[in-house]
């Protein structure tokens, strides 16, 4: 068998699951078995069902580590983006291991809070903070306010004034760089909702100094997600790194720059740069600077450490298509849907046949949901019967984070694997709890 990862038929789209696990360091297949760490993938599913989420611990752990390594000639500070995967051990595993994290609502913090984090070390991003939001991170003692609008910078001020306690914040800068990414996760250009303009970067700085009760401590960029080359960081680094110098002349001084998010990961066959090269092409420039430097990763942290188990529950061939429809669905992993995101799906036994027998077709993988855009991918050549359980791998990154109750369906249980261990992190929903909440009309 070739190992190439893809091999593209008139048939649909073969993804050789031996040669796309050896990419994904948690994963590997042992006697033809599927195994996460030490933990056979049919062994969670007999224990805890599906559709599942599982996680490997050690892969969170080495893509972490990866960045402090590859940034330790510098101060800095990984602050993980919540928002990606934010059940309590994945943010416990890596706040133990010194973690910050990037938050985007209240209910981020709290959960960071929940999980042992430091508040200290947490950046606190996003377009709408509302009074309560700026109130309660203040009096939790917030790192720092990552503010994206002047009537943001005013609503701190006037929430720190009457609380009497200094606000840290930063700009988030647009930099109006393109990332060449899908334009529902691009945010660096002039058309994005995110971030103080280029040109009105100094001003706004200038404005914030004015303020009683604005600690200007840093400045803050991200520009998009799943970004697969340095160039975009780099355009972004050299006009923040204009502005530190503009804002040197006028007196205002920094603390730290944060240069976001948004390497992207390798889903099937993309080739994105290693957090290694990226750190080599960014470190000349910000050794220069004399600055605490923040990264807010996530997809890269997580991404490639899960996998979503579903089991196929109806083969329905047609004249047409062929259709696999399984127990996950777009209510529990919306990407291929909402971004046309391409994600592997491979078995959780390899089949005894080759690629070139009878007994590979063609498959639509999709889901129960009533809508024609649920689909979990599409024209995949696979040898499936009822039963088979399939991994979707790259699931460890707003796949849950992301999952909804459309059509009444409680939410897939959450599993974390380490070594040979393997525990229940999030119970499946019960259908009982989507309505508990709930209550009927009184008449009179």
């Amino acid at each position: 068998m070739s190992q190439s990862v893809t091999t593209q038929t008139e048939q649909g789209l073969y993804v050789n699951p031996e040669a796309l696990t050896a990419h994904l360091p948690a994963l590997d297949y042992r006697d033809g078995a599927l195994y996460m760490e030490q933990v056979s993938i049919d062994e969670v599913v007999k224990h805890y069902g599906t559709p599942c989420y599982v996680y490997s611990k050690q892969a969170i752990l080495d893509v972490y580590q990866s960045y402090t390594a590859s940034f330790a000639s510098l101060t800095h500070q990984i602050c993980y983006a919540v928002k990606a995967n934010s059940n309590l051990a994945v943010l416990g595993i890596l706040a133990q291991a010194g973690a910050g994290f990037d938050i985007v609502s209240r209910g981020e913090l709290m959960r960071v809070l929940a999980a042992g984090g430091e508040v200290s070390r947490v950046v606190f991003s996003g377009v709408g903070k509302t009074y309560s939001d700026i109130e309660y991170a203040l009096t939790q003692g917030i790192g720092c306010f990552n503010v994206e609008s002047i009537s943001e910078l005013t609503l701190i001020n006037d929430v720190a004034k009457s609380l009497d306690k200094p606000a840290p914040i930063s700009l988030r800068v647009n930099p109006n760089v393109d990332a060449k990414t899908h334009p529902y996760i691009s945010t660096g250009l002039k058309d994005n909702k995110f971030g103080i303009s280029h040109e009105n970067a100094v001003a706004v700085y200038e404005q914030a100094a004015q303020l009683s009760h604005i600690n200007i401590v840093g400045i803050d960029c991200h520009i998009g997600s799943q970004l697969t080359e340095v160039a975009p960081f780099v355009a972004a680094l050299d006009k923040v790194i204009e502005l530190i110098h503009s804002l040197r002349d006028k007196g205002i001084a920094l603390r730290h720059i944060d240069l976001g998010g948004g390497l992207g990961v390798r889903y099937i066959d993309e080739t994105p740069v290693s957090i290694d090269e990226f750190a080599q092409a960014l470190l000349p420039k910000l050794s220069e600077l004399g600055l605490t430097v923040f990264f807010e990763p996530g997809r890269s942290i997580v991404a490639n450490a899960g996998v979503l188990l579903t089991k196929v529950d109806v083969l329905k061939p047609t004249e047409h298509k062929n259709f696999a429809i399984v127990d996950a669905a777009m209510n529990d992993l919306i990407r291929p849907a909402l971004y046309q995101a391409e994600m592997a799906v491979i078995p959780s036994v390899l089949p005894s046949k080759d690629i070139d027998t009878d007994g590979t077709q063609s498959w639509d993988i999709v889901g129960a949901i009533c809508e024609t855009g649920d689909f979990l991918a599409k024209d995949r050549l696979l040898s499936l019967a009822t039963g088979d359980i399939l991994a979707i791998t790259g699931a460890g990154a707003y796949g849950f984070t992301m999952s909804s109750n459309y059509n009444s369906r409680g939410r897939a249980s959450e599993v974390m694997v380490a070594d040979d261990r393997h525990q229940l992190i999030r119970k499946r929903e019960t259908l009982e709890a989507l309505y508990a909440d709930e209550m009927l009309w009184q008449d009179k």
